[in-house]
Order: C-alpha cells, then structure tokens, then sequence
C-alpha cells in the first residue's frame, strides 16, 4: 500500500473525477473487493456516530490514537474516555498508535527526528528525538491504552500528517510497529476546506476511485472544517461500497500487515 502525506493526498484528489456510475447492488453474500477503514483520533465530535455506523453495518474497522483534545474539553486518552474504548475493543475493532501527542515529523538532524508535537507540554515547540524516544512516543500510547482497556494496540502505527522518512519507520519497525499509510483513492478529505471541497465531493471521489486493497482514512473529528465529514458521508459511503460488493476489514487481515500479528 502507497504511503500518503496529506500534500499527495490532495494532489490525488484534484485529480479526481467527481461522477459516480450508477451501480447495482452485489448479491448477498458475495464479496468483489475488501477496503479497509481507518480512523485518527481528532476532537472526537465524531466518534459516536462513528461507533454506532459501523455496528449498525457490522463493520470493523481499525482506530490510530494520539491523547487529542476534545469537544468535551477533555483528552482522548483520558480515563473519561475508558468506555468508549473499551466498548470498541469488545466489537472487535483494531488499534494502533498515532504517537501519544501527534508528533509531526519536520526534519532530520545530527541523527535525531525533529518533531512538532500537537498536545502536551510541548505543544508547538520543536522537539528533539532520539529513535529511541521517537518509539517511545509510539509507544506510550500502548501503555495508556491497556491502563483503559486492559488491552494492547496492535503492532501498526501512523505518523501525524502522514510525515515519515525511512529512519523513522525503521525505528518503529525495531521496537516493534509497522507504519501504516493510506491509499491515493483513500483520502477523506475531511481535514480540508468545506467550502473548497464540500462534503457531496468528497462522497463522490471516494465511491468513484476505490478499489479493493485500498486503505481509506478518516478522523473522529476535525475542528477547522466548517461542515463535518462524518455525519453527511459515512453512511454512504459505506452503503455505496456495499452497493458495489466491498466488504470491510481491520489491518489484521490486510497482507502487507497480517504477518506482524502473531497466531493466538
């Protein structure tokens, strides 16, 4: 699977046609292609209506988590938020890391990663990181994780931003996490202007260019986008690809990570 940074990302969709060939519904039962949905932690407007779509279409997905602020004026990683996410890890959904305060990769130096992290103490300040602290960032996220679930992530991270480089993901794939990115087709959008890419877009981008294998991302949540993604786009997108045969999946079955999950 491509990794993708937001900047591709949005290359990718103003490259994209925005009509949808009509398409009839696959009989039941029978599975043309499989998408894989992901979701990043955000202000967490979203994310009831997250958890309700996906059980109502019995779907799993898999969930990256940073300690972000929320609409609640709390944290995502807050005890506050121990049912909710205990309650995804009884549906059988997967999770992963998205560095504990969404540590943006900004450059290289003298061997060390430079970092702008979103929340924390350090909020908006250049951080310094060895790998061996830029896996522990990855890697906190596990530990507040099973201190509200009693469960670990699994082995899969993903950069803030999509910002990799091959060092970084070589120091996660040594404590551990393979880094996971998204398909060109699955680029939500909901990180953008409203106004610039309105929500119906946006729909229709998605049902025209996926394809099965793809990784699609979305977030449990943006503050600067006027008019939410998730309420207006989720549940046709999801019906849509149904219409068209998908089926859904969590990255423990997608084939470039199955081999990291041991056999119970």
């Amino acid at each position: 699977m491509v990794r993708q940074t937001i900047a591709a990302s949005l290359a990718a969709l103003a490259a994209a046609s925005c009509t949808v060939p009509a398409a009839a519904a696959a009989p039941a039962g029978v599975c043309k292609g499989t998408i894989y949905l992901t979701f990043d932690t955000g202000s967490q407007s979203q994310a009831e209506l997250i958890a309700d779509t996906l059980r109502r279409h019995h779907i799993k997905a898999t969930f990256f988590l940073a300690n972000e602020k929320t609409v609640r004026g709390d944290y995502s990683l807050d005890p506050a938020w121990s049912a909710y996410w205990k309650a995804r890890v009884a549906e059988g959904h997967a999770f992963g890391s998205h560095t504990f305060d969404h540590d943006v990769l900004v450059g290289e130096k003298d061997g060390r990663f430079r970092v702008k992290p979103g929340f924390g103490a350090e909020a908006g300040k250049i951080r310094s990181l060895t790998p061996d602290q830029y896996c522990e960032e990855i890697k906190r996220v596990d530990r507040r994780f099973v201190e509200l679930t009693g469960a670990h992530l699994d082995p899969l991270w993903r950069a803030p931003a999509g910002r990799t480089s091959p060092r970084t993901v070589a120091a996660a794939k040594a404590c551990g996490y393979a880094h996971v990115g998204w398909a060109a087709a699955g680029f939500s959008g909901d990180e953008l202007s409203s106004t610039a890419y309105p929500n119906p877009v946006l729909l229709q981008k998605s049902l025209r260019a996926l394809r099965s294998g793809d990784i699609f991302v979305a977030h449990m949540g943006i503050w600067s986008r006027k008019d939410a993604w998730a309420p207006a786009n989720l549940e046709p997108l999801i019906s849509g690809l149904e219409q068209k045969g998908f089926c859904f999946a969590t990255l423990r079955e997608h084939p470039d990570y199955s081999s990291w999950f041991k056999p119970p």
